[in-house]
Order: structure tokens, then sequence, then C-alpha cells
């Protein structure tokens, strides 16, 4: 799928796991979901990705940036609507935020929305989208004010809404990014999540459990490769012997074992502690508060991130 760039049997897959249950983690199960925390879902991320990082980066947009926020801060009506589909497979979701001129400085955003008697009429684009081609269900954030941003819930087929171009990648060329476009997009004012203006807050509810379950995509990757490396070393013959023989070698598969139990120890530890308060607090974070386990999520995500770029090339040597 890599290298095609796509994938025939996406859908298919889809629905494949929203039977074992896998789509919906962290969702309520009224709605089919499993109820299950914040370790759990990443041990299903980590193990797709494992099998295939493009699959894994698609489930992580779908079940976290999405379901997971739907969850979170949906209202009822919202997520008697979309949840059901989304968790059994039958939906594909997606969220949006970045754009051309702006990513990490949401504020920037230069999508506008605007209300029109019963609804929002949304203008501009975003980039850089996981799962945008084959989303029916997307969380879209657009300015509603100067200093506001609000999340609305776009579906396939809205009048003014469209797929732009395709975006290849080095990497993960399976798992489709790309481009949304709105043309006097009309969303239902129903359709808007949370209260107006206050986005951020939404964004940031759910920035930091996001960072935590994809950080156990590296952790796949980390996995795969070490399975792939070792392997290797006692099938290749060099000098009469499986070169996995060689000190240097067995030096090297020693450093890279240990950066993958550390790097998963890391993420198991952060997860658990992210369930615990999930526990403790039903998983909201007040709002204008900041999160309790922000440098712990995003200190997750970039060692992780770091440490996978460097085990794989390990094993490639």
């Amino acid at each position: 799928m890599d290298r095609e760039g796509e994938w025939s049997e996406f859908r298919q897959f889809w629905r494949k796991l929203g039977s074992m249950g896998l789509l919906g983690v962290t969702a309520e199960s009224r709605f089919g979901g499993l109820e299950l925390g914040y370790l759990e879902h990443s041990l299903v991320m980590e193990e797709i990705s494992r099998c295939g990082a493009a699959i894994g980066l698609s489930y992580g947009a779908h079940s976290n940036l999405c379901i997971n926020q739907l969850t979170l801060n949906g209202s009822e009506e919202q997520k008697q609507k979309y949840l059901p589909k989304l968790i059994d497979g039958s939906h594909v979701g997606a969220l949006a935020m970045s754009e051309v001129t702006s990513g990490s400085d949401v504020v920037s955003m230069r999508t506008v929305a605007k209300r029109e008697h019963d609804y929002y009429v949304l203008n501009g684009s975003k980039f850089w989208i996981t799962n945008a081609s084959e989303a029916d269900v997307l969380f879209v954030y657009a300015k509603t004010s100067d200093n506001g941003i609000t999340p609305f819930i776009i579906e396939k087929g809205m009048e003014g809404f469209s797929i732009g171009q395709k975006i290849d990648k080095l990497g993960m060329r399976g798992s489709p990014t790309g481009e949304l476009v709105f043309d006097n997009c009309k969303v239902p004012v129903n359709n808007m999540v949370g209260r107006l203006d206050k986005g951020v807050y939404v964004l940031m509810s759910g920035l930091d459990y996001e960072r935590l379950v994809l950080a156990a995509g590296p952790l796949g990757i980390m996995q795969a490769s070490c399975e792939l490396a070792f392997s290797y070393a006692h099938q290749r013959q060099q000098f009469g012997q499986p070169i996995g023989h060689f000190q240097i070698l067995q030096a090297k598969m020693a450093d890279m074992y240990i950066k993958l139990c550390s790097s998963r120890s890391y993420l198991y530890n952060t997860a658990r502690a992210v369930d615990e308060y999930k526990r403790r607090s039903g998983g909201r974070i007040p709002l204008g508060k900041a999160s309790p386990f922000t440098k712990e999520c995003a200190g997750t995500i970039l060692s992780l991130s770091e440490t996978a770029t460097q085990l794989a090339l390990d094993a490639i040597q």
C-alpha cells in the first residue's frame, strides 16, 4: 500500500476493526465503545502500527482525533448521531486543524465560519489532513471571531465542501493525506461542538490524549524494526556463521532492545498516569485550566518519535 500510495481494501479493513471493537476503545459502551483507558488504546495503536505504520496513522486519526474528541466534547445529540457508525467502521473519521499558513499556531488559521440564520457558513481550506479522501465525518476548526475558534462536525456531501489535492508523502503513503476545501459550506448550528469561540479549550483538552496515543505508532515501528533486524541477523551468513554471532552486531542489537523496552515503559507509565487522572476526574480538564500531564505526553511523543527514527536506522544497518 505504501508503494501504491493507496489501499483498495481500506474500507473493508475498517469494518473488520469495527467488528472487533477496536475503533471505539475509549468511547461509551452505549454507542458501541469499549469504555477502556488510554493504555488499552495505546496497545491497539502499537500493534496496528507494528503491522503497518500507515494504517496505524489512519487509525489514530479516526479513533483518537475524531472519536475520542466527540466522546469528550460532543453533545448528546452529536454522539448519538455520529459515534455508532464511526465505531462500527461504517464511517471513517478525521480531524482538520492545520492549514498551509498555520499549524501549531492555531489562532492564526484563516478558515472562517460566519453565522447565517440556522447555519454557519465556512470558507477556507485545510491541509495535511489524514484520512481526507476517505472521511465521512470530520472534526473541523474554524475562526468564529478575531480571537476565537470553534470546532464543527462536517459530513461528506455537505453543500460547499469538497476534497482538494491529494498530498504525496515520503513515508506512510498508504494513509491518505489531502486538502479540504470549504466554499460557502453550510453547516447546521447543531453541528457546532462546545461553546462558541472556545474551541481552543476543546483542542487543548484532547491534545495530550492525542500525543499519548499517537506515540504508540513509533513504538510499533520500533517493535517491527527489532523483529526484522534480529531475524535477519540469524539468517545472513558471513565467514561461515550468522552475522548475529559477531559481537559488534550483538552490541547493536542489545542497544536496540534497550531502546525498545525503555520506550515502551515510558509510554505505558504515562498512559497509566493519564488513566488514573481520567478515573478520578472523568477525563475532563476544567475550562481554562492547564492539563496536569502536558509535559509527560509531549515528552513521550518527542522521545519515542526520535528513538524510533534512530532504531529504524540501526535496523537498516
